[in-house]
């Protein structure tokens, strides 16, 4: 294992440059499914640093392997380049007082600018007899982007890939070891609608809508064991104008659940919600545009090992208890397909899935010296 001490320093000589990988992504727009320039900017950076065979996928992913063959196993290492904002222009970013200030910094940028430099000190400092390393500036990992460059590494590397860890949260210490699945919709409620007086009787789309919401809302969810399951309507719209009986009205629904049973139980009770109104003569489309799926059976040994290696790192360089918890992120797809996989973050900040987001630029160093003792560590 390579010593304390080198990583220290490498930590500390890599931050000015992981600090301004992090201000020229945050430069880069990249919503789901539109990450070609982060990508690009990804490839060259990799190969720049002498990685050789770096490719981009299908689904965008940007691959950099260490030691991988055509049939070795592998280790997977991934951090994923969409942000959850839809803006296709720069958005804002200031730095100040030991903080960067811009959406989208630690959820995943800055998770993933550590991975850059960690991966070129591996590669350079490769240890003898470890298995292959997949390092992987993945896409879609947000929200509507349904963990697509996850589900496509799983595709193509399947029961090669022997653990996947996926750098993705800005709380170092906690480790995501448990999926939460969840199913997302978009239902179109259709009526005749009409003219607000002249019409008045025939039914509302709009009214139709709320009363399903209503209807979802008063669900008890189900529990088993230590079980959490939620749902959410996020989105609604729908109408012409204030004199006007809406014709459509449409809304995106939601329920996770980190337990497989749970989440199939909260599925009939969906589809048993729309056909009610569908009996009743209202028209009713579904759409499922989302569907992550929970954890499935995972081999518990090499669980348990991966899980002590990422406690023991904690307990050497953050001086602190490992904390499980249950998470959606790009861990679901190995977990569900049971390849030992865990979530966890390499920086510190507040704020994701805000405007106000911000990254403590110091964490860095810490980010990148727990990350390389974590790989470097059997």
């Amino acid at each position: 294992m390579v010593s304390q001490k080198t990583i220290a320093a490498y930590a500390e000589k890599a931050h000015p440059e992981a600090l301004q990988i992090v201000r020229e992504l945050c430069g880069i727009p990249a919503p789901s499914h539109h990450e070609e320039k982060r990508a690009e900017y990804c490839k060259k950076w990799f190969i720049a640093n002498g990685f050789e065979n770096v490719t981009v996928d299908r689904a965008l992913n940007v691959l950099a392997p260490v030691n991988v063959t055509d049939s070795n196993d592998i280790t997977v290492v991934m951090a994923h380049t969409d942000t959850v904002f839809p803006d296709t222009e720069p958005m804002p970013m200031v730095e100040k007082e030991g903080f960067i200030h811009a959406p989208g910094v630690t959820d995943d940028t800055a998770n993933l600018a550590v991975l850059m430099v960690c991966a070129r000190f591996f590669r350079e400092n490769f240890p003898a007899g470890k298995k292959g390393v997949l390092f992987v500036a993945n896409s879609c990992e947000e929200g509507l982007g349904n963990l697509k460059g996850s589900r496509q590494i799983a595709a193509d590397y399947g029961p090669r890939i022997k653990e996947f860890i996926s750098l993705d949260s800005s709380c170092m210490g906690r480790m995501v070891t448990l999926a939460v699945g969840s199913h997302r919709y978009k239902v179109t409620v259709r009526t005749e609608g009409g003219h607000s007086f002249g019409s008045f009787g025939n039914r509302n789309a709009i009214h139709q809508l709320a009363a399903m919401i209503s209807m979802l809302y008063t669900v008890k969810v189900p529990v088993e064991g230590n079980s959490r399951t939620t749902y959410n309507v996020g989105c609604i719209s729908g109408g012409t104008s204030v004199n006007t009986i809406a014709q459509e009205a449409e809304m995106l629904y939601e329920y996770r659940s980190d337990n497989r049973n749970c989440l199939a139980k909260m599925q009939r009770v969906f589809e048993q919600t729309v056909e009610c109104f569908r009996a009743a003569g209202v028209e009713v489309a579904v759409e499922k545009i989302g569907d992550r799926p929970c954890s499935g059976p995972v081999p518990e040994a090499p669980f348990a090992a991966l899980k002590a290696r990422f406690g023991a790192s904690v307990k050497e360089v953050l001086g602190m208890e490992a904390v499980e918890r249950s998470g959606s992120t790009d861990c679901n797809i190995p977990l569900s397909m049971g390849i030992p996989a865990i979530c966890f973050g390499v920086c510190r900040g507040s704020g994701a899935h805000t405007r106000e987001e911000k990254l403590e630029t110091a964490s860095l160093r810490e980010g990148c010296r727990f990350l390389l003792d974590f790989l470097y560590r059997e």
